[in-house]
């Protein structure tokens, strides 16, 4: 049986789709993951992807192609070639799968199923309603079961990345904790003021810390570290970061893909929340983990790129030494 599992959309929702591949490639010969170029690296970090196809959707991402510039009938023309059995479609509770259902009865792909609240008409086979308040992770794994597949008993249905590099020539020798104080969208992010102090704290606490992020933040990551941390911005493509990740006692970032990746390695996550998705769908999945930031400000359900409300309450009322302390316990109890 071949199979495809579509996931269109960022990094971290590419990770937290890991259980539900799995659970597809232990019934399927083969397995091929569909996902955006944003979320590419994370597909190839997934046990259980044979192959992954590479498409950005007309509906997905902050800045999507036009229906012409994706060329759906490329991808039409592309799948068909690969000629799947079945297909498992993987959005967000507030997306729709039926665009990509069309696309893939398009593609004669034999046996559709996703999580929809939409009526599908023709273009489902399984239409799965996911729980209310179902974290991501379970709410896929419910959709592949509902498809006809399992998990496997033997799978603990945690996230999971292939076995990362060795990164001590890049993190030195000896426990640090994480910080990563970049995201996605501005409204997830804490303010630099009060990650480059608690960057401070932290090191005047005894801890080493690293400072990670990606190639565009490097800026942000050199003035978050300041004398106290190890810069390593732009420094760790995604199979090292999750190296990075793994060693750490603890990390320290938004809610943002690094947080998936840290679950994904096993490694405590000190989570600066911001409440514009809910965190009972998108806390840390699987690890001990501490959220902080108000999650019932003016703010919450909102998806906000950007924060609506003046002086970004929900995170910056956060202090530094909230920060250290939550680290403090975490390392404490889980290292």
């Amino acid at each position: 049986m071949r199979a495809l599992v579509v996931r269109l959309d960022s990094f971290g929702d590419v990770l937290l789709a890991g259980p539900a591949v799995r659970a597809v490639a232990d019934r399927a010969d083969h397995v091929d993951l569909l996902c955006s170029p944003r979320g590419e690296p994370a597909a190839r970090l997934l046990p259980g992807v044979d192959d992954v196809v590479v498409w950005e959707a007309p509906w997905e991402g902050f800045g999507p192609p036009t229906v012409e510039e994706a060329d759906t009938e490329g991808l039409v023309r592309r799948l068909r070639e690969r000629a799947y059995d079945t297909a498992l479609i993987l959005t967000s509770f507030h997306q729709s799968p039926l665009p990509t259902a069309l696309l893939l009865r398009l593609a004669y792909v034999r046996t559709i199923g996703a999580d929809s609240t939409d009526h599908p008409g023709t273009l489902l086979d399984v239409r799965h309603r996911r729980l209310p308040g179902r974290h991501e992770v379970r709410a896929a794994l419910d959709t592949a079961a509902a498809l006809g597949f399992p998990l496997p008993p033997r799978d603990d249905g945690l996230m999971r990345v292939l076995p990362p590099p060795d990164t001590t020539a890049l993190t030195g020798n000896g426990p640090y904790v994480v910080v990563h104080p970049g995201a996605s969208a501005p409204a997830r992010a804490w303010s630099e003021e009060r990650c480059a102090r608690a960057v401070t704290l932290l090191a005047d606490s005894g801890h080493r810390v690293i400072v990670t992020g990606g190639p565009g933040e490097r800026e942000l990551t050199r003035r978050v570290s300041g004398t106290d941390g190890v810069d390593l911005g732009g420094r760790t493509e995604p199979a090292a970061l999750a190296g990075v990740l793994r060693s750490a006692d603890v990390v320290v970032c938004g809610n943002t893909g690094p947080a998936h990746l840290a679950a994904a390695v096993r490694t405590p996550v000190v989570s600066l929340f911001s409440p514009v998705v809910p965190a009972e769908r998108w806390a840390p999945y699987g690890v001990p983990s501490l959220l902080l930031g108000d999650q019932r400000a003016a703010c919450a359900d909102s998806r906000a790129l950007h924060c609506p409300v003046p002086g970004h309450p929900c995170l910056d009322e956060v202090t530094p030494e909230d920060v250290v302390r939550s680290v403090q316990k975490l390392a404490k109890e889980y290292t």
